[in-house]
């Protein structure tokens, strides 16, 4: 069985943890790419844990990196077979946490970026309990089974995507934001114009927001 491991980083307040902060990297990246994000997003969540999991593949394009899952010349066919293909391992990957920390999916925010965040939204909106909320950097949605039905709980998602990204189209950040508008998900959307296929400081900025404000709600 797939297990997956990566760097971590201990709650800035010290003590333990009262949530999960958990960062899919991007296609050929891994864990330690991401967790860079934590030295932004402590400031607004001091209690929070944060897990930066490699993906169980080793990329096929890059034997330094990790994949989680491959792509081939039909991009949206690689996404929609490859994603439901990774989704348990994640899952599992989720419940083994949960298990060693004692949190839930309610203290437990999903980030990631291109391919990572094809997999925080494909493995957040398939859970059977809310998840504390989603952050999507450039990247796209494929729905999991029970979606169109709303068999799924909808917790709060942010979408940050470069207008100018020449590797994952701006425009699927779109669809995303209109699929999960209509089946009642709260979304936050944001578009970094002139950007890339990157995270630029507005677009942190807009997450950082995000993730604040949830976290307020989730201890009211």
């Amino acid at each position: 069985m797939t297990t997956l491991s990566g760097p971590m980083l201990a709650p800035r307040a010290g003590g333990r943890p009262r949530q999960v902060v958990v960062l899919l990297h991007g296609y050929g990246s891994d864990g330690s790419d991401l967790i860079a994000l934590a030295a932004h997003w402590q400031q607004v969540l001091p209690h929070a844990l944060f897990v930066s999991p490699n993906a169980p593949e080793v990329s096929s394009d890059n034997p330094q990196g990790y994949q989680w899952f491959a792509l081939d010349l039909d991009r949206p066919q690689s996404r929609t077979v490859g994603a439901p293909l990774a989704r348990p391992i994640l899952e599992r990957f989720l419940a083994a946490l949960w298990a060693q920390t004692g949190l839930s999916a309610r203290e437990t925010f999903l980030a990631g970026f291109s391919q990572g965040a094809m997999m925080a939204l494909h493995v957040g909106l398939a859970l059977p309990e809310r998840l504390a909320g989603i952050v999507a950097f450039s990247g796209a949605f494929i729905p999991p089974p029970g979606f169109a039905e709303g068999r799924h709980p909808a917790p709060p998602v942010c979408l940050v995507h470069g207008d100018a990204d020449g590797v994952v189209d701006p425009g699927l950040s779109d669809e995303a934001e209109r699929a999960l508008r209509a089946r009642g998900v709260p979304v936050a959307y944001h578009v970094s114009p002139g950007v890339g296929h990157g995270i630029d400081p507005a677009g942190l900025e807009f997450a950082t927001a995000f993730l604040a404000r949830e976290a307020a709600k989730a201890e009211m």
